[in-house]
Order: structure tokens, then sequence, then C-alpha cells
């Protein structure tokens, strides 16, 4: 990561905004994989039904992994308007775990579900891509 102080002053948050963007991205296609997965073995489910498998379906829950990293960026963000801004440090190590969640998740059943879908939808893997080249402006 970058020690340069004009990327801590405004390109940090810019590019923290800019990976949320991209993580829900990435999320919005792992959930629409997900849902037509499920929809085949079980019916068609309307939104509100869709929302609950995602908070309590086990089909869905390694999906909760990135929706926890998105909302953890989102209370970071929160902080840089209120009166007591987010730490660089604090943007840096939400910006390294979203990397290694997506790179060398330590959760196996992430790992294994998340490279499965890189193989088999290229819309992931074009999502997974624009996650990345937003990673690497911080290398």
């Amino acid at each position: 990561m970058s020690d340069d102080p004009n990327v801590t002053s405004g390109a940090l948050p810019r590019l923290l905004r800019d990976l949320r963007h991209k993580l829900l991205h990435v999320h919005k296609t792992l959930l629409d994989m997900e849902r037509a997965d499920y929809e085949k073995m079980f019916g068609s489910v309307n939104s509100g039904e869709l929302l609950q498998l995602v908070i309590n379906g086990s089909q869905f829950s390694w999906l909760r992994k990135i929706s926890a990293l998105v909302v953890e960026i989102d209370e970071t963000l929160d902080e840089l308007d209120g009166e007591a801004p987010a730490a660089p440090a604090e943007m840096r190590s939400l910006i390294e775990q979203a990397r290694l969640l997506l790179t060398t998740s330590d959760n196996e059943d992430f790992r294994q579900k998340y490279q499965a879908a890189l193989q088999r939808e290229p819309a992931i893997v074009v999502a997974h891509a624009e996650v990345m080249n937003v990673l690497r402006e911080d290398a």
C-alpha cells in the first residue's frame, strides 16, 4: 500500500468509496447467481422472500462475508463526515480485508464457493476484475 500522504488526504476515501461500489456489484452478481440456483430447485421467490433467504438461508450464508465488509466500509465512510474522521489506518485495513477476502480468504466455505463462481459465471469474473483494479490503485 502506498505511504504517499496525498493518498491519505483525498484519494484514500475516494478509493474506499470506489471499492464499496465494486464490492456491491460483486455481491449483487453473486446473489443473482445464487438466486437463480435456488429458484431452479424451489421455484421463484419474491424480493421479501429473497431477503429472508439472504439473512437466514444456508445457501446464501457465504455471501454475508461481503455484506459485512460493505457494512464496515459504510460505517467508516460515515465517520468521514462526523466529528471523529476515520483514520487512514482504518481505511487501509478495510482495503486489505477486501483484498484478502477475494484472493486468499481463510474462510474455506467462502473461498471454495467464490472460486467456483469465478469458474462458472463470466459476469462474476468481470465484477471481480473491477474490484481488483480498484485494489491495484492502492498497491
